[in-house]
């Protein structure tokens, strides 16, 4: 008996980064009373790096996913042998795009050419943009030869600043907001046909590499329940900072201005070790 793959069309965004924290969620110990009472993430140390690289992906997919209907978007296409996917690819009248999702919340990134950096320190972006399109530009060159190769992105997910001193010369670097309008904007050079014999192409299992490993049953139902977990957390976090900065603020004013000090020396203490 065949069995029939599932389409790539299929794959959400972030989903073999999702299967990768449900992994190592799975090795976490779970809470205690003690811990969910005082929020404490539920999230395990090498968890964390994921959970955020979920969340970016899942915010380009979402833009992504608002293209007009004569593109064609996938998600989370795997290449290699190692488990390592393709964050996104979009074809189109505006030709091909593989689409590397980086989440770098409140940090400052710097660009000059091939060189980029994210908080001073130096990344390999640029290069790891470049590699996945050559992927797929040499995918094409043996399917459909007539069309142009693939257009690496680097898109990055709420960056506190991104100063481009030279955009790279093969690579477009820019912020996720600014994803959609710049993809509209491309000029023609697909026509419907190609872009829908293309999507055929990208849409079959076959065309890809076999997962490293099976997929986890309801990934995304998993990864949801997490995230609302992690979310309650950071509430019950911030809850009891203000509590605590309330009970200092009033055992000053009725201890005295001697103690206001020593009183919030304590407590900072205590929120940073929390």
């Amino acid at each position: 008996m065949t069995i029939e793959l599932p389409r790539m069309r299929q794959q959400f965004a972030a989903q073999a980064v999702v299967e990768e924290l449900l992994r190592h969620q799975s090795e976490t110990p779970q809470r205690t009373a003690f811990g969910r009472f005082f929020g404490y993430s539920p999230l395990g140390d090498d968890s964390a790096s994921w959970y955020l690289g979920a969340q970016g992906e899942i915010v380009v997919g979402a833009i992504l996913d608002a293209m007009p209907p004569d593109w064609a978007v996938f998600h989370a296409l795997p290449v290699g042998t190692k488990g390592a996917d393709i964050d996104h690819l979009v074809i189109g009248p505006g030709g091909i795009f593989t689409i590397n999702t980086k989440h770098h919340n409140g940090k400052a990134v710097w660009v000059a050419g091939r060189t980029l950096m994210v908080s001073g320190q130096k990344q390999q972006y640029i290069r790891n943009a470049e590699f996945e399109a050559k992927r797929v530009s040499k995918m094409l060159t043996e399917r459909m030869p007539q069309l142009a190769p693939a257009q690496p992105v680097l898109a990055l997910v709420n960056p506190k600043s991104l100063s481009i001193k030279k955009q790279p010369e093969n690579v477009k670097v820019l912020t996720a907001g600014g994803l959609w309008r710049w993809l509209l904007a491309r000029p023609t050079v697909m026509s419907a046909d190609e872009v829908h014999e293309l999507a055929a192409v990208f849409d079959d299992p076959g065309t890809w590499a076999m997962a490293a490993l099976p997929p986890t049953e309801n990934a995304l139902e998993h990864f949801k329940a997490l995230e609302l977990e992690v979310r309650s957390a950071r509430v019950r976090r911030t809850l009891w900072k203000l509590l605590g900065l309330a009970a200092v603020t009033v055992a000053a004013m009725l201890l005295g201005p001697p103690l206001i000090t020593a009183l919030f020396d304590t407590y900072a203490a205590a929120v940073v070790h929390q």
